[in-house]
């Protein structure tokens, strides 16, 4: 798959809409450039949500009633702008930045005034849900289109795997419905991971999908970066990750029992002990490290990530997959868990085990419609620590402040070696 999305933008003056937003390169490799280190002073933005005791947003708040701390050190805000009931106030604004050049923009024709529209990446990993969720993921995808975009709204659609799905920056809601008509699901079913091949790192390319989807939105991310004072939200569809499912079931021949009973002193003279195998052990470090790094990256880009499991409310497992129901149940808690943690890592939240989605949209809806964005060049002494904590507060009393709690800046070498991209 290629993704080839060059995404840069500069707001020009105060309540004007984006200017330039999107570079095509149709023939540039998935994964040419690793991200690297941008030397000079760099704008650090942070999407701010302040509500009230009863939970209503406080829209009269002026930029003297903000106080942003980054590791301790107190930050002078330079830009400060709020969006508030589908209208742009942008009170504050840095001096603008050079326009890239060779860019265009998107084919679809721009409403009058975007001013306070926000920008959506839906992002389909279709190599982890079950083909059977094609359907659910079809609807799912729909009723985001219908309930959370609205007019002024930049969305981008992309898959990480069979589906082959590449579509905006745009506008265009047909465009968008088109892209929900293209999905179907790769995911492995329980009956199938028992019959793949074990290596070191567990069974078949389980790793290998995973990487695939984390490096699609990691290089997406980094395009967003030049979006400026403009909601930033990642609609992430998956059913969540798990580097050794069902360790019991593979490793014994009676997948209904995952080997507890059938053989019990297999594990006091078992040398191939799946509790010491490399693989399991490193299992959990190594997902963490891919959930870490595309953490910071979404917090870099002061984009917040909403994960949705499109399965919904779940219970037992099928019989037909000869699965234990308490490694089902283990399985669950695992996969749910990544989509709780990078949610909340860049100030989201996750919909896991729900059927009521249409609710959940509206929730993000809120979140995503009325909010302050604050800027500052930092100061911090140690330019070379890379993750730096925030702090933002009200002098208001009763005020809950939502905020991004720290960022990184960008570095070499943080991620693992990219997976080869497979050709269509």
């Amino acid at each position: 798959m290629k993704v080839s999305l060059r995404l840069a933008a500069t707001l020009l003056t105060a309540g004007l809409v984006v200017s330039n937003l999107v570079r095509l390169k149709p023939d540039a490799p998935l994964f040419a450039q690793q991200p690297t280190f941008r030397a000079g002073v760099t704008l650090v933005s942070t999407d701010v949500i302040p509500r009230d005791e009863k939970g209503r947003f406080v829209s009269d708040l002026k930029k003297e009633n903000f106080a942003v701390v980054e590791d301790g050190q107190p930050q002078v805000i330079t830009s400060f702008s709020l969006v508030h009931g589908g209208r742009a106030f942008n009170l504050l604004q840095p001096a603008a930045a050079a326009a890239p050049e060779g860019l265009v923009l998107p084919s679809a024709r721009r409403p009058v005034d975007d001013s306070a529209g926000r920008v959506f990446l839906i992002f389909v990993d279709d190599l982890h849900f079950e083909p059977e969720y094609t359907p659910h993921v079809r609807r799912l995808v729909q009723t985001i289109i219908d309930t959370l975009i609205h007019d002024g709204d930049f969305v981008m659609v992309v898959s990480s795997g069979p589906s082959f799905i590449e579509i905006g920056p745009t506008y265009d809601r047909k465009l968008l419905t088109e892209a929900a008509n293209k999905i179907r699901g790769s995911g492995y079913l329980a009956s199938e991971i028992f019959k793949m091949l074990e290596t070191s790192q567990g069974p078949g390319d389980i790793r290998h999908r995973a990487q695939m989807a984390f490096y699609t939105v990691y290089g997406l991310l980094n395009d967003l970066q030049g979006v400026a004072n403009r909601r930033k939200a990642v609609i992430y569809i998956s059913t969540g990750y798990d580097f050794d499912p069902f360790t019991e079931g593979r490793n014994s021949r009676d997948h209904v029992m995952g080997g507890r009973f059938s053989d019990p002193l297999r594990f006091l003279a078992d040398e191939e002990n799946p509790y010491f195998r490399m693989g399991t052990v490193t299992a959990d470090l190594d997902l963490h490290q891919l959930m870490r790094e595309l953490t910071l990256s979404a917090n870099r880009a002061n984009a917040t990530l909403y994960t949705i499991d499109p399965r919904g409310l779940t219970g037992v497992t099928d019989a037909g997959q000869y699965l234990d129901q308490s490694e089902w149940r283990t399985y669950l808690q695992k996969t749910q868990s990544t989509l709780r943690y990078m949610a909340e890592e860049t100030g989201g939240f996750a919909a896991v085990n729900t059927n009521d989605f249409a609710a959940e949209l509206k929730r993000i809806d809120a979140e995503t419609s009325d909010y302050y964005v604050i800027g500052f060049y930092s100061t911090n002494p140690d330019p070379a620590r890379r993750t730096r904590t925030l702090d933002v507060k009200v002098d208001r009393p009763n005020v809950n402040v939502a905020a991004r709690r720290a960022y990184s800046t960008k570095t070499e070498g943080r991620l693992p070696t990219p997976p080869p991209v497979k050709k269509k």
